[in-house]
């Protein structure tokens, strides 16, 4: 297993495809839930993509953004996601380290699907705002720091 990290410009068109590919497979297809998954912002400059792969072929995968508040920016955490045949082996939680450790003392924000807010939890981050359904699926707004 190796981990990775990169910005966009850093894919190569393989990488790319492949991280796609496992967020598309279960947030779109796994999760019935047809949104537009390229939502525009993954080759923004600041964007960094985080992920385990196994043989080339990634397991798990998360983005970081740098995102814009009154009170100036912050780092917003998103798309994680584990590949079926790796869950259970703790990756997210791994990726979820190196990133906040990329973070340190700044804030981080992320939308978590509510039945995970717990797992977050463990990370330093409490809900933020009410609950909300995005494509059907209940998510709690959650902030570190």
């Amino acid at each position: 297993m190796i981990f990775r990290t990169a910005s966009f410009q850093d894919l190569d068109a393989s990488t790319l495809y492949a991280l796609l590919k496992l967020r598309v497979d279960v947030f779109v297809v796994e999760q019935s839930c047809p949104y537009p998954e390229l939502d525009g912002r993954d080759g923004e400059p600041g964007t960094r993509h985080l992920w385990y792969e196994v043989d080339r072929r990634p397991v798990a995968y998360l983005r970081m953004l740098e995102d814009a508040e009154p009170d100036g920016p912050v780092c917003r955490i998103g798309r994680v996601v584990t590949a079926p045949e790796a869950r259970g082996d703790g990756l997210a939680g791994q990726l979820l380290t190196a990133a906040l450790a990329a973070v340190g003392e700044r804030p981080a924000v992320l939308d978590a699907q509510a039945h995970l807010a717990k797992f977050y939890a463990k990370y330093g981050f409490a809900p933020s705002g009410p609950e909300f359904l995005e494509d059907g699926i209940p998510h709690v707004p959650m902030r570190r720091g």
